[in-house]
């Protein structure tokens, strides 16, 4: 059901225009007023009923595997909240924290050569991270920059080009494909879950690494999240479909900038595929909202434990 305290044909007018100008090529979104009612509203609703109650800063956590929507979703939930019930929201990835290639090429020669590709656990900037979201989160409020990450150039944007915050925010939304992770215990460590494990960590120091990092550092993050929305895929042979899909949208949209051909995703998904099993298993218990996505890439049903 639509909440009725709100102008709903405005909301429906921003959130078609934005997902004209997201429709690429032969993808366009199905059932754009559907999913509108049946997922974006009743979500946008309980963000704005947890902020409402409590008068503070929420950050929500929006995390899935690769290719799942989590920036399209991002910006619909951002529209609907300012929109709907006049909410200032900011948006940032987990993947603007990125540490630079010059500080991975460091850990990829101290530590493991794995270390170079940007992805799991260890390769963020998690000093900052954790510094950033207090920083939103605090009463005492101070405009701030949050860093960006250019992937086609694989490093961190200059300064001058970060986002920049000038009043508090009601919201924070966090996405990112490993939010809210959990460390795995150190026997599933054993063996080798992929072809880039069993070659090129077959000493098993980039994966206990990367766990380590989730019990420390990691955890700490996540824990200034107040709701957890995980966006579930059928499988994880999806995140490798989905994510071909997306590098595809880049290309066309990265104006001649390096993008990857579908080999070198192939490899680049085996990176993240261990933490997204591992993710499939525990999340779908313990985040805050679970949204099923099918296997053609539709939101299926949704469910607030």
């Amino acid at each position: 059901m639509e909440d009725k305290s709100f102008n709903y044909q405005k909301v429906k007018k921003k959130y078609l225009k934005f997902l004209r100008s997201q429709e690429v090529m032969s993808e366009p979104f199905r059932d754009k007023l559907g999913q509108l009612k049946k997922f974006y509203l009743p979500i946008s609703k309980m963000i704005r009923e947890d902020q409402v109650r409590k008068k503070k800063t929420k950050v929500i956590g929006l995390t899935g595997g690769q290719g799942t929507g989590k920036s399209t979703i991002s910006t619909i939930l951002k529209i609907i909240l300012k929109e709907a019930y006049n909410l200032e929201t900011v948006v940032f990835s987990i993947d603007d924290f990125y540490k630079t290639l010059q500080e991975r090429k460091k850990m990829s020669k101290k530590i493991s050569d794995l270390f170079l590709t940007r992805g799991v656990p260890g390769t963020h900037d998690t000093k900052m991270l954790f510094q950033c979201i207090k920083n939103l989160k605090i009463n005492k409020f101070k405009k701030m920059n949050i860093p960006k990450f250019d992937k086609s150039n694989d490093d961190r944007l200059k300064k001058h080009k970060w986002l920049n915050i000038k009043r508090k925010p009601n919201i924070v939304i966090f996405e990112g494909w490993c939010v809210g992770a959990t460390a795995q215990k150190n026997k599933d460590l054993n063996f080798p879950i992929n072809k880039l494990e069993k070659h090129s960590d077959s000493k098993k120091i980039w994966r206990k690494k990367v766990n380590s990092e989730l019990k420390k550092d990691y955890k700490k993050i996540f824990r200034l999240i107040d709701k957890l929305i995980f966006l579930k895929v059928p499988s994880f042979k999806y995140v490798l479909k989905w994510r071909l899909l997306q590098e595809k949208k880049l290309r066309i949209t990265s104006k001649g900038n390096k993008t990857m051909n579908d080999k070198q995703i192939e490899n680049f998904v085996m990176y993240y595929e261990r933490i997204t099993k591992h993710m499939l298993k525990t999340l779908t218990k313990k985040a805050d909202t679970v949204i099923n996505i099918d296997d053609r890439h539709r939101l299926k049903s949704i469910r607030f434990n």
